[in-house]
């Protein structure tokens, strides 16, 4: 077992979502009892209680260097082959593909933030997997920085004064024409 890294539990909201409805169920039975209408939001309410409740109490998700961790459940970074995120996002879906075409679902009730992190987190950590269809190093834009270096323009830096540039001009200049700057062997000064 190795240190988690981040750990992702459900959110409270649901617990007092699932204690509200089942509240609620319980008066609407009881209303039922006088009026027998009342019967059908009672029953309503329970399985909405039960929704709730049951994703209140889903496994907390650890991630860890070396692996993943829902409740008890381990599954190695290398062995999850495909991320596929559905549309949801208060309730994060995520379906991962393992070696051997495994197929596990991840159901996370938490807030926005924590399922962007969690889901941000799944798609960094599995390398050999493809995200949402496609490659890792694509997905994240690695593949073309890859392909391409960016080339850049040396920049230009001036070392001499205007004078001094004009200086150095005209003495190259005279040794293109005459092969050299000795004034000794100068044929020109003659």
């Amino acid at each position: 077992m190795g240190v988690p890294v981040t750990r992702y539990s459900p959110s409270g909201r649901y617990a007092v979502a699932g204690l509200v409805a089942l509240g609620s169920a319980a008066i609407s039975a009881w209303l039922g009892l006088q009026f027998t209408p009342a019967l059908i939001p009672a029953v309503l309410f329970l399985a909405s209680a039960a929704f709730f409740l049951l994703l209140a109490f889903r496994p907390v998700v650890e991630i860890q260097e070396s692996q993943l961790m829902v409740g008890r459940r381990s599954i190695r970074w290398e062995d999850i082959r495909r991320v596929d995120h559905t549309t949801w996002w208060s309730l994060l879906v995520v379906e991962l593909t393992l070696s051997g075409d495994r197929q596990f679902r991840i159901v996370y009730p938490g807030d926005l933030d924590a399922a962007n992190s969690l889901l941000r987190n799944l798609r960094r950590l599995a390398r050999t997997a493809l995200i949402d269809g496609v490659p890792y190093r694509r997905f994240w834009g690695e593949e073309e920085q890859a392909a391409e270096p960016k080339q850049y323009a040396s920049p230009k830096y001036h070392l001499l004064r205007p004078q001094d540039e004009e200086e150095v001009e005209r003495l190259y200049q005279r040794l293109k024409a005459v092969g050299h700057l000795d004034p000794k062997n100068s044929t020109d000064e003659n």
